[in-house]
């Protein structure tokens, strides 16, 4: 072989190398980011799940959210008892549906001896009862439809307990109800972030693994983790979902998954509990130990300016709240804005 064929052969061979090597990057940089193998402190327990972020047994149950019938968000028909009655004979006479249409729907009694408004208990005598449907919710107002069906299930319950309903106008609750539907949708506020990848693509196992470093655990549907209240009983601080059908598929830690979003339900939690704070320190945490760049869901990167404008509307929300005497995370508001 003469030098001129030597040389030829030597560029090939770089060149097939360089071919082998760039796809060899392209293969990696297109494979998803796998989470850490972590080796277990011990053995595992007997029927133990693999995978604790996905485990249905672990899934937090969804805080329900406490409170009597109020008036600012609902509908009330009083029932007048002509004698004491037991919360057995209520609880036996109840309607076995606890919604009407889109709407809640519930029964409370009137403790004799307290003079407090609650769920018929055992063991106690009422001496009046009241049914409620709520006036409004994120599915729209209460509709005459939904009004005429609440009254019939209320006079039931009423002629079975020998009680006296006293329905109000229809046209008024309904009126009242748009009323509040207009003030909710025009003072509702949702603030999402997107995290996306930079270069490599993540896989499932590793968003689960980076976000379990900062408190976040399985959210009650597929698609969705929680970072947990401080305080027990409240609504979740910050959610993070992704595509469903990942966390659904067989092969779910081979799917690249190229952004996930962040957000924080406004009027479902208290100014206090600072969750826009939690918000923006879980993104940036996870940018940094995901290799993703934060955005908004239009894809624009979020200036400093932004912050400050969001943290005004923040201020100006909660205000607007207070003064309907509807502050965000009460259990009034939680109602409304559900």
């Amino acid at each position: 072989m003469d030098s001129l064929q030597a040389g030829l052969a030597l560029a090939g061979g770089a060149i097939l190398l360089g071919i082998i090597a760039y796809n060899a990057w392209v293969v990696r940089r297109n494979t998803p980011r796998q989470a850490e193998r972590l080796e277990p402190e011990g053995p595992p327990e007997s029927g133990e799940a693999a995978d604790p972020a996905l485990d249905a047994a672990s899934l937090p149950a969804a805080p329900p959210v406490q409170g009597r019938l109020d008036e600012r968000i609902d509908s009330i028909i009083p029932i007048a008892l002509d004698a004491p009655v037991s919360g057995e004979e209520l609880m036996a006479r109840l309607p076995a549906t606890h919604r009407i249409g889109s709407k809640p729907f519930a029964i409370e009694a009137h403790h004799r001896m307290t003079g407090k408004w609650e769920p018929p208990q055992h063991g106690w005598l009422y001496d009046a009862c009241r049914a409620g449907v709520q006036l409004a919710n994120r599915a729209g107002a209460l509709t005459q439809v939904e009004f005429s069906e609440f009254v019939i299930k209320t006079q039931a319950f009423a002629d079975a307990i020998g009680g006296a309903a006293d329905s109000p106008d229809m046209l008024q609750e309904v009126a009242r109800a748009k009323e509040l539907d207009k003030f909710a949708s025009e003072h509702d506020m949702q603030l999402v972030l997107d995290l996306r990848a930079r270069a490599t693509p993540w896989s499932l196992g590793f968003v689960n693994q980076q976000a379990a470093k900062l408190g976040f655990v399985a959210g009650a549907v597929a698609g969705r983790m929680v970072l947990p209240s401080p305080k027990a009983g409240m609504p979740h601080l910050v959610e993070l979902s992704y595509d469903p059908q990942i966390a659904l598929s067989d092969n779910k830690d081979n799917i690249p998954l190229h952004q996930i979003a962040l957000s924080l339900d406004v009027p479902q939690v208290a100014p206090e509990e600072n969750a826009f704070d939690s918000l923006l320190q879980a993104a940036s945490a996870l940018a940094q130990a995901m290799d993703g760049i934060i955005t908004d869901p239009a894809g624009h990167a979020l200036s400093e300016q932004a912050m400050s404008e969001i943290r005004a509307g923040l201020r100006t929300f909660y205000k607007a709240l207070v003064k309907h005497k509807l502050p965000a995370g009460s259990p009034v508001a939680r109602r409304l804005f559900s």
